[in-house]
């Protein structure tokens, strides 16, 4: 049996990873490929996962740690996903805050399961508005060192970074974080790119598709700053029912969610690593983001749909208390429906901070 290729693509919190994977999906299904997609989260009820399958595509799901605590999970998801049609193509999506993926995932996937898998390179998504203040070292860069430890080890272990949403950022800012990457990780291929536009998608395609570097060792990896790191971000999943007498636009609802709690959380001085709100009817769906607390809140996904109910779930990954996260989204919750004149019915709730990391597998 022909080995299944497997590919992840890596990148911070709010670097466009879902809305990478699913346009790479949709490249190799074109080319008649049999493709499966692995999501990955600390926390259950995903707006990626929904967003993912929204759009057609075999998606599983490994929630509640890192694919490198949960090695075993993903091995079984992919292979539950296998059991009608054997995927020629998996794509995984690793958590934000995540990384030594390649000596705790990709390289024991290869000593233990050879057979079965085809191990492509790691491909890491650069997200431009953190990526300049930590490359660059200036002030206010809205993470602690722990924080852009991990951020940094992301690019350090790439076989390719990719700088993303490129169509957000001028000429010149993307001149400078080409010339800032290739001046710390000289060795790395480089280049930019817009998974929303699709520009710079040729470069992504030959990147995924090239040879993983070969190496010597595995990254040397500091796993107390790491957890130290992890555990500074606040994280929270939310279920809310929205519901009215009369209809009310879908998109508006999620767009504002999204705004009024990033707002309040800038005021309060914590950095946004991901917002995300998904909105959604039986058939249609919305999506809003945001990405750092010095950019704006934006509707990633229109409906433009006027539902009287609709299901909406809360993804956020902030440098916050998430006892804190947890009252400045109640309290806007509250606020919204008052003033959109809605009822925001909020029902499950998750907010806490990740546990230490402890990979099933770390190769030397």
């Amino acid at each position: 049996m022909k080995p299944i290729r497997f590919l992840m693509v890596g990148g911070f919190l709010g670097a466009g990873k879902t809305t990478t994977i699913g346009k790479l999906a949709a490249h190799y299904v074109a080319a008649g490929k049999n493709v499966a997609l692995v999501t990955n989260d600390q926390a259950y009820d995903l707006v990626d996962t929904h967003t993912l399958r929204a759009q057609g595509f075999n998606v599983g799901e490994v929630p509640g740690a890192c694919f490198c605590c949960k090695f075993d999970d993903l091995i079984d998801t992919v292979g539950s996903m296998s059991n009608e049609q054997t995927p020629d193509i998996v794509i995984a999506e690793p958590v934000g805050s995540c990384t030594d993926l390649v000596a705790t995932v990709i390289q024991p996937m290869r000593e233990l399961f050879g057979d079965r898998f085809e191990l492509g390179p790691l491909v890491v998504l650069l997200k431009p508005n953190h990526g300049k203040k930590i490359l660059s070292e200036t002030q206010g860069k809205g993470f602690s060192p722990k924080a852009e430890y991990i951020f940094l080890k992301q690019l350090e272990e790439a076989d390719s970074i990719a700088i993303n949403k490129i169509d957000r950022i001028s000429d010149a800012d993307q001149t400078q974080l080409l010339e800032l990457v290739g001046r710390r990780f000289p060795d790395v291929n480089c280049f930019g790119l817009s998974a929303k536009t699709r520009a710079g998608f040729e470069d992504l395609i030959a990147a995924v598709e090239a040879e993983p570097i070969k190496r010597n060792q595995m990254m040397e990896m500091d796993y107390v700053t790491y957890a130290e790191g992890e555990a500074e971000l606040g994280w929270l999943n939310c279920q809310i029912t929205a519901s009215s007498d009369s209809r009310f636009e879908l998109d508006d609802v999620v767009l504002k969610i999204v705004a009024q709690i990033g707002e309040r959380l800038s005021t309060a001085g914590h950095e946004v690593a991901h917002l995300k709100v998904l909105g959604q009817t039986l058939t249609d769906a919305a999506v809003a983001n945001l990405v750092g607390s010095s950019v704006e809140a934006e509707l990633s996904l229109a409906s433009e749909i006027k539902p009287t109910q609709a299901d909406l779930l809360v993804n956020a990954r902030v440098a916050v208390d998430p006892d804190q996260l947890r009252e400045i989204v109640l309290a806007v919750t509250q606020q919204l429906a008052s003033q959109l004149s809605i009822s925001l019915t909020v029902g499950n709730i998750q907010s806490f901070r990740p546990g230490k990391p402890e990979p099933t597998h770390r190769s030397q």
